[in-house]
C-alpha cells in the first residue's frame, strides 16, 4: 500500500509517494518528466514490480506539479528542490538510487554524486531535443560519476539507443517512444505492451540485483 509524504523545499512543497518493500534492501527514488507526473507507465510499472523484490520505490512529485502548474521551472530550481527533499528519501536508512524519467533523469545525473546516491537510473534520457542531435546532453549523463543505467525506447526522438556514448549501460525497449509506448504498426503488435514493461522492470531489477540492492 502506498503512502504519501509532503516535504518542504525552497521551490514549494514536494510530494513523495512511497511504495514500500516488506524487507527492503534499497530505495529507488524516481522523479517525473517535464511533461507529466508520476502516473507514467514506466514509473507505475517499477512501483508495482520492485517492492516484491526488496526495493522500496519513492515516486517524487516536484513542487511545480504539486502546485498544479503546467510548465516546469528551470533546471537549477528542479535540482534545488530534489536536493532539499533528499534527506527524506534517505530516512529509511537504506542505500538510495537516484533516478527519474526524462527531465527527472537529468536531475538525478546532475545531483546524484554530490548527494551520496549509490547509482543513477535514467529512464528515457533526453539525449538531445528532437531533430537536434547537435545539442547533445551527453555530458550530463557521462558526468554523473556513478554507475548509471539508461532505459531507452528504440524509437525515442530524444535519443535512440544507438546514439548514446560508447560504454553506456543501456536496456532498450524495442519500438518504444519517449513514453515507452509501442505503435500498433510495430512488428510485435500492441498486445505486447505489457511485455515491454516487463522488459523494463526486469532490466532494472537485474541491474539493481547485480549491485546487491534487489532480490
Amino acid at each position: 500500500m502506498s503512502e504519501s509524504e509532503i516535504v518542504g523545499t525552497p521551490a514549494g512543497d514536494a510530494r513523495i509517494t512511497w511504495h514500500p518493500a516488506d524487507t527492503a534492501r534499497a530505495v529507488l527514488a524516481l522523479g517525473h518528466g517535464a511533461g507529466g507526473g508520476i502516473e507514467t507507465r514506466d514509473l507505475r510499472a517499477l512501483a508495482g514490480a520492485l517492492p516484491a523484490k526488496g526495493v522500496t520505490v519513492a515516486l517524487v512529485e516536484q513542487p511545480w506539479r504539486v502546485a498544479g502548474k503546467k510548465v516546469a521551472p528551470a533546471p537549477k530550481t528542479l535540482d534545488a528542490a530534489w536536493t532539499a527533499l533528499w534527506p527524506a528519501l534517505c530516512s529509511p536508512g537504506l542505500p538510495v538510487v537516484a533516478g527519474g524519467r526524462s527531465a527527472g533523469a537529468r536531475v538525478a545525473c546532475r545531483t546524484g554524486k554530490e548527494l551520496g546516491a549509490h547509482a543513477v537510473l535514467a529512464l528515457a534520457f533526453p539525449l538531445h531535443p528532437p531533430g537536434k542531435p547537435e545539442k547533445s546532453r551527453a555530458g550530463e549523463l557521462t558526468g554523473a560519476g556513478l554507475p548509471t543505467l539508461v532505459v531507452q525506447g528504440g524509437r525515442d526522438p530524444f535519443g535512440r539507443p544507438e546514439e548514446f556514448p560508447a560504454g553506456t549501460e543501456l536496456v532498450e525497449v524495442p519500438s518504444g517512444d519517449h513514453g515507452f509506448a509501442v505503435p500498433k504498426r510495430a512488428e510485435t503488435g500492441p498486445e505486447q505492451a505489457g511485455l515491454h514493461m516487463n522488459l523494463l522492470t526486469e532490466g532494472v531489477r537485474g541491474w539493481l540485483a547485480g549491485r546487491g540492492l534487489s532480490g
